[in-house]
């Protein structure tokens, strides 16, 4: 036990002497977490909108100032042709355009119907989609206004029945997509860090020719692998307390769930990824290698952990490689904790897989560690 604590200690004083090591332990979490979480965002705003007045009525006045009162959308320009108005969108300074037909006013107050043209810049498809619900909604709300003016005006003494929805979000009342994405950038910042970290620390003892003067000593493998890993393992502990802090008091996201199970959960899940790196190292004889193999596999994993696109959309051949993919658990759970509430018994089948992972990783990382003598 003293030489593991001797191996601790020698670990911690190397880590702070590093001067590449302390901007990635300090620095990186301060800006990966403020700076993604408000960038990381299906919301858009400051849509660039332009609209076609055929009509020049009352009404088609009303519906362009229902669009200038939304905060989603920037009117810009009054095209008075079709042809501006392709123009403008295919130079990119228009994402969506309104056309208004003539005698729509009429329509309304006659007919009862009236078709609008909406075109919109469907480049980014996901973007355009958001676009477009913004657009039927706001298209909705002045349909219905005008029915009810409509109404008043005729007198009818018989009025069409109409069926209302009254939401009620549940785990996230305003709607605030930084309370969803926090708890993933915060899965990004510890499993990033700590594999970077664990990966490029047995690699620099091979660059520096101590590794082979630590394999000649009587120090046995075990003792020198939680030696080199505890640290990483406490670092991770530190890195969740400085973005639980960073959630809370700059993006105020709820914290329902008990704070020991989410560290209780990150324990087990931080032993994980240090097996991933410690076996990383093991295979690589410069950090430039480990940082580059390491990267390769951060970038699939979070791209198939359900942070940034959700796992039921994906093909059902990725789904199945998700079930292979711890940081999916630990979004899982963090979301589940911090914003459901959710206890033991609820994350128990997350737990479970992570602790079977960690004993795998960790297994084949002392495996493929050979220290000669």
């Amino acid at each position: 036990m003293k030489i593991i604590f001797y191996i601790i200690q020698k670990e911690f004083k190397q880590i702070f002497r590093n001067k590449g090591m302390l901007p990635i332990i300090f620095v990186m979490p301060l800006l990966q977490l403020i700076i993604l979480s408000n960038a990381a965002t299906f919301e858009i705003k400051n849509i660039k909108f332009a609209y076609i007045d055929n009509d020049h009525s009352s009404h088609s006045r009303a519906l362009v100032d229902a669009f200038e009162a939304s905060t989603y959308f920037k009117v810009l320009n009054n095209f008075s042709s079709e042809t501006q108005a392709s123009d403008a969108m295919l130079n990119g300074d228009v994402d969506v355009v309104l056309e208004i037909p003539s005698h729509f006013e009429r329509d309304l107050q006659k007919n009862k119907h009236a078709n609008l043209g909406i075109t919109i810049n469907a480049i980014d498809g996901s973007a355009a989609g958001v676009e477009n619900v913004y657009v039927s909604q706001i298209v909705q709300t002045f349909n219905k206004n005008i029915k009810m003016e409509l109404m008043t005006i005729s007198d009818a003494q018989v009025q069409s029945s109409t069926i209302e929805t009254i939401p009620l979000f549940w785990y996230n009342e305003t709607l605030n997509y930084k309370t969803f994405m926090v708890p993933g950038i915060l899965v990004l910042l510890v499993t990033m860090i700590t594999l970077f970290l664990s990966g490029m620390n047995i690699v620099r003892e091979k660059e520096i020719g101590t590794l082979e003067q630590i394999n000649v000593t009587p120090i046995k493998k075990s003792q020198f692998i939680i030696g080199k890993l505890f640290p990483f393992w406490v670092i991770g502990l530190g890195l969740l307390t400085v973005g639980l802090t960073i959630a809370k008091l700059i993006f105020n996201v709820p914290m329902l769930g008990s704070l020991a199970l989410m560290y209780f959960y990150t324990s087990i899940y931080i032993l994980v990824v240090l097996g991933i790196g410690l076996f990383i190292s093991n295979f690589t004889e410069t950090q430039q290698q480990a940082m580059f193999i390491a990267w390769f596999f951060t970038v699939i994993f979070i791209l198939m952990s359900g942070l940034f696109t959700p796992i039921e959309s994906m093909p059902k051949w990725a789904q199945i490689l998700t079930e292979f993919n711890p940081i999916k658990y630990f979004v899982e759970v963090m979301r589940m904790v911090m914003l459901k509430g959710s206890g033991f018994m609820d994350i128990l089948p997350q737990l479970s897989k992570t602790l079977t992972y960690a004993i795998i990783m960790n297994g084949l990382a002392v495996w493929s560690y050979k220290k000669t003598t």
